[in-house]
């Protein structure tokens, strides 16, 4: 499917290397993704009459909203690319949340995260959860996060599942010891 239609269904994702518009601000890199959400058509946004200024208005307050959920409010008028790699990290989540999704994937988002940055991560994801009560899909190597928030884990090997159930259930595995701590199954 296009990227419009998988946003459509209610589906957003974050990407293992950060793929923001750096030369966009703040800001624009969030309002982007409420494309989706406007109440205005094709003529109403090239003349500016009708819904236009007021659906602006209420797509800015929204990402305004989520950039101060994301401490990024006071950033908003800086470019993506000049912000820290765990700042850049936020905006991305930040602008996969403005899209509305029932289902927020996340590629490996603690990549290149100091261990602080990680705790801050896990526990942003797990405030995410709850506020907007949607379901989250990590793909994630970093074990003590993924201990730490998953509900329910699936492990692959070569693309294969070798072990599902609860974080308690997939530590105890003799498949997952084998495959990645190296020990006897």
């Amino acid at each position: 499917m296009k990227p419009y239609q998988i946003t459509q269904r209610g589906i957003a994702r974050t990407f293992q290397n950060i793929r923001l518009f750096s030369e966009l601000t703040v800001l624009d890199n969030v309002k982007i993704a409420f494309h989706d959400h406007v109440k205005y058509g094709v003529l109403e946004a090239v003349l500016r009459v009708g819904r236009y200024y007021s659906e602006e208005e209420r797509i800015e307050e929204e990402a305004l909203r989520l950039l101060d959920i994301f401490h990024l409010k006071d950033k908003a008028g800086e470019l993506a690319k000049n912000l820290p790699y765990g700042a850049q990290r936020r905006l991305e989540i930040a602008r996969a949340l403005a899209a509305g999704p029932k289902l927020l994937l996340l590629d490996e988002p603690a990549a290149g995260m100091n261990p602080q940055e990680t705790q801050e991560l896990m526990e942003m994801i797990r405030w995410i959860r709850k506020k907007f009560g949607l379901t989250v899909l990590l793909i994630e190597h970093d074990m003590n996060l993924v201990m730490g928030i998953c509900e329910r884990i699936y492990v692959l090997e070569y693309g294969m599942v070798i072990a599902s159930g609860t974080p308690e259930e997939v530590q105890k595995n003799p498949e997952v010891i084998r495959a990645y701590l190296g020990g006897e199954s």
